[in-house]
């Protein structure tokens, strides 16, 4: 075993030992009206007030907020450290399924539904104002495990896929190069993963066990659990979610 690996096995032991200490205490959103995915650059001059948005929605008890960082800005001269080729690919099957040709930064999707720009508060409250969630998720975190219950009232047999995202709440980066070059820049809600974990065929009770260990990547302090259909073979609409962060 090279000390590189003994270093990332105790690394991830000390996550999960962090989760299990602090379970009882963890911030939980089980009933939120939407989620908010905000596609976005440290490359990009116009993201840092869709990001600030972003955090300042993510206090809300009713909101999810992720942010995936895409990476087709990083060719200007900087590269995004939180950006990867799938949240780019995300974003551009965002955009078939809703029939667009194009996609941009800052974009943020509500309910896997709608999109406004996401330093447009205006306009993204607006699809919010309005927003729902019928599916209950429900999480809990006990002996290493997360364990996702999802409740609803069984009368409509869908195909939606369970998705668990980890994410960095908060992180700093000076950003040495490229539009925004000289900035000390915050972020919340970063997406280190998104794993697909299970299938929902609207079942009025339906449970499934993960292993934490499997799910804590690259630093991350929380997740996300989206139950989202597909549209036109991409993602569609959210019809359920939840979260969980130390």
């Amino acid at each position: 075993m090279t000390m590189k690996h003994i270093f990332s096995t105790l690394l991830v032991a000390a996550q999960l030992a962090g989760f299990s200490t602090v379970a009882t205490s963890m911030e939980m959103k089980t009933n939120p009206k939407a989620v908010l995915e905000l596609f976005t650059s440290q490359g990009c001059s116009s993201c840092p007030p869709a990001d600030e948005a972003l955090r300042q929605w993510g206090e809300q008890d009713d909101l999810i907020t992720i942010a995936y960082h895409v990476d087709y800005w990083n060719y200007i001269g900087w590269k995004d450290v939180f950006s990867a080729p799938k949240y780019s690919k995300l974003q551009r099957d965002y955009a078939k399924s809703f029939g667009a040709g194009r996609v941009y930064t800052p974009q943020l999707i509500v309910n896997g539904k709608g999109d406004a720009v996401g330093s447009r508060r205006t306009d993204v409250e607006q699809l919010v104002e309005d927003a729902q969630l019928d599916v209950q998720v429900d999480l809990a975190v006990a002996d290493g495990n997360l364990t996702i219950d999802l409740t609803s009232d069984g009368a409509e047999s869908v195909d939606a896929t369970i998705w668990v995202i980890p994410y960095i709440s908060r992180a700093e980066t000076d950003i040495r190069r490229g539009e925004n070059e000289g900035k000390k820049l915050t972020y919340s809600f970063i997406a280190r993963n998104r794993l697909p974990v299970g299938m929902w065929h609207g079942e009025a009770q339906h449970q499934l066990e993960l292993p934490l260990r499997d799910i804590l990547v690259d630093g991350a302090d929380g997740m996300a659990v989206l139950v989202q259909t597909k549209r036109d073979g991409g993602p569609g609409p959210i019809l359920g979610a939840a979260s969980i962060q130390k």
